[in-house]
């Protein structure tokens, strides 16, 4: 009888009402896949603020893991009461897919971003309009990808949230280190196939993990195959082909306001990472750790995630005076 139980369908009705009761709808639309050069297509789901923008626009980019409804439910929200906002879910996670039957390689962080560029464009009210962005763990490479490449006439504030953009083999080392014996890669534990890397990562990315006795194996495994196991190939190899803070796409300062968000008792990406960020964006941005709280601040304390991130996006993310009377 336990075999048949899933908390993965519950979870993800809370998750859904979260997003409706703020008003978000849900929504896809199909694009050329990016850099592709083929016939090859895309599919981006999203949810998004009814109708056009009369808020600032607020892009939220979410990471491995879930799709975005699981990971932005707390903040929506709140954010709804300030922001227009638009929550897709990446190429490859989630209800958005990529390539069918042709041979498109894999999405880089270019690659997302250009989908969600085209995404913007796509939706009422939004083509041409100033967005903030907001990414959380892989998310952030994303984030920090389209505002550099987009510029500031198109993206304005950035938010980085527990996002090693300088993400290194030492930082992998470390992580395996951290992570204790048996392991022969990151991705092992960021993309479980098995019930112990699943309690492992939960165990890392929390400050306060579920404690075992709520983590039995039938549970973690109906976890594994209802969120990990699709695409679980593919998606190793959009981590392991991460570029940004590589030779191929080095961090570098970007003209936009920059907020970095970190978890105090982050064991995937370690806190003192949120300072070497800092340091290679001309160390401007303005950065916030989250005490008692792990790889997923934005849940384990969204009251004081959410008041950071207003009070920094309200103070930076100005109605854009291209918009027709847009107001905040």
């Amino acid at each position: 009888m336990g075999a048949s139980l899933s908390l993965v369908p519950l979870l993800d009705y809370f998750a859904r009402r979260e997003f409706a009761a703020a008003g978000l709808s849900p929504g896809a639309v199909t694009l050329p896949y990016p850099g592709d050069g083929g016939e090859a297509t895309c599919t981006v789901h999203y949810w998004a603020s009814t109708g056009e923008p009369r808020l600032p626009p607020l892009l939220l980019v979410h990471g491995f893991g879930p799709r975005a409804t699981w990971q932005w439910r707390c903040q929506v929200g709140p954010l709804s009461r300030h922001f227009h906002l638009i929550v897709p879910d990446l190429i490859g996670f989630g209800g958005s897919s990529f390539g069918g039957d042709s041979a498109a390689s894999p999405p880089s962080e270019a690659t997302q971003a250009a989908a969600l560029a085209s995404l913007l464009d796509a939706l009422p009210g939004m083509k041409g309009r100033r967005v903030a962005v907001a990414g959380t763990s892989y998310g952030g490479f994303v984030a920090y990808w389209l505002a550099r490449t987009a510029g500031a006439g198109r993206v304005g504030p950035v938010v980085i949230a527990s996002s090693d953009l300088l993400k290194t083999a030492a930082d992998d080392r470390g992580f395996l280190k951290r992570a204790g014996d048996g392991w022969s890669g990151v991705e092992e534990v960021l993309l479980p196939a098995e019930p112990a890397a699943m309690r492992k990562l939960l165990e890392m990315a929390s400050c306060r993990p579920p404690p075992p006795v709520l983590m039995p194996d039938f549970i973690l495994r109906d976890f594994i195959q209802k969120l990990f196991t699709e695409n679980r190939e593919q998606l190793i190899q959009l981590f392991k082909g991460i570029t940004v803070g590589t030779d191929k796409f080095p961090v570098t300062p970007i003209s936009q306001e920059v907020l970095i968000v970190w978890g105090e008792q982050d064991q995937l990406f370690p806190v003192e990472k949120a300072y070497a960020v800092q340091s290679s964006l001309d160390g401007k941005a303005r950065v916030e750790i989250i005490s008692k709280t792990g790889h997923a601040p934005q849940l384990e304390d969204p009251t004081r995630f959410n008041k950071i991130l207003l009070d920094f996006l309200l103070a930076t993310h100005k109605p854009d005076p291209s918009s027709n009377g847009a107001s905040q």
